[in-house]
């Protein structure tokens, strides 16, 4: 299979391929970890570290279609989060996730191996959404299977004036059992929930993250959030620079039953932990100039 999107050779350890939905997508496949991107929103939907269970989570009822968004892994929220700062925005956070990015570099550095895939306005034409933002940009994206997961998504100003954006890399984890999960390194931060129901004002958060309904919260806060699974007798670290917020969803019963790409009885098993700019942290980005967000998920035994 071949592809006017991929632009340089690849390692062995590398594969190219049709994949679900008939959506091109990369294999990794290393003594070091397995994973997957597809080519549609630069889709990372796998990552496996070498000894340990699945990291990432994806929705068995997820749609593989051009122009639809790919329900689980991590997707990227750009150029808006959620509905936007302004009325009328649509999709849901932006279009870069419904875009096919161009890989332009693939590298395998002793297992371990990094992609590189890059965005720009000249590429989402008749894209939904893309009417709506009319401002240059080229999105470099960096993805690192190893050891660790390490995500880096570069904004570059390509016009002549200053604009604003919001992002997130909506990353959905694998857990065992939500009700059990704990969320750690949130403690004392200011947080928007936007669950159903919730108020306006922020709220400070008391003790680790738990679960118990939909939650749907943007922290404000730049350290490490630690995912701790009881069940799978694991941590999951997510590591930030560059990020404002720390989003954590689950969005339980009824809106797991409302969504048509998530199937009903999948909420126990997932949680996002997104690294993110948002509301009032978007970023102002100066003409020609770049702002780089990164994240590194890493996995350990609980102890």
């Amino acid at each position: 299979m071949t592809s006017s999107l991929i632009t340089v050779d690849l390692p062995d350890s590398v594969t190219f391929a049709e994949g679900a939905g008939g959506l091109p997508v990369l294999g990794v496949s290393t003594p070091v970890a397995t994973g997957e991107v597809y080519l549609h929103g630069a889709h990372v939907a796998s990552w496996t570290p070498a000894g340990q269970d699945p990291v990432i989570w994806m929705s068995k009822a997820s749609m593989f279609a051009p122009r639809e968004p790919i329900r689980g892994g991590v997707p990227i929220c750009w150029p808006w989060f959620g509905p936007g700062r302004e009325p009328g925005l649509a999709p849901a956070h932006g279009f870069a996730r419904l875009a096919d990015f161009t890989l332009v570099g693939a590298e395998d550095a002793d297992g371990v191996v990094t992609l590189t895939l890059r965005l720009t306005d000249a590429d989402i034409a008749g894209l939904p959404g893309a009417d709506m933002w009319t401002k240059p940009f080229e999105l470099t994206y960096t993805v690192t299977f190893g050891a660790e997961l390490t995500l880096a998504l570069s904004v570059r100003n390509t016009g002549s004036e200053e604009y604003s954006y919001e992002e997130a890399l909506h990353t959905y984890l694998a857990v065992k059992d939500v009700t059990a999960v704990t969320v750690e390194g949130l403690d004392g931060a200011r947080y928007l929930d936007k669950a159903p129901g919730a108020g306006k004002d922020l709220v400070t958060q008391e003790g680790p993250v738990t679960f118990s309904g939909e939650t749907d919260r943007v922290y404000h806060s730049t350290g490490t959030a630690t995912v701790v699974d009881p069940a799978m007798a694991r941590t999951i670290t997510a590591a930030k620079e560059n990020s404002a917020n720390t989003v954590v969803w689950n969005p339980w019963t009824a809106k797991a039953a409302a969504m048509p790409d998530y199937d009903d009885a999948e909420w126990p098993t997932m949680v996002c932990v997104e690294v993110a700019n948002a509301l009032e942290n978007a970023v102002t980005l100066p003409a020609g100039e770049s702002h780089t967000m990164t994240a590194r998920y890493a996995v350990a035994p609980r102890v």
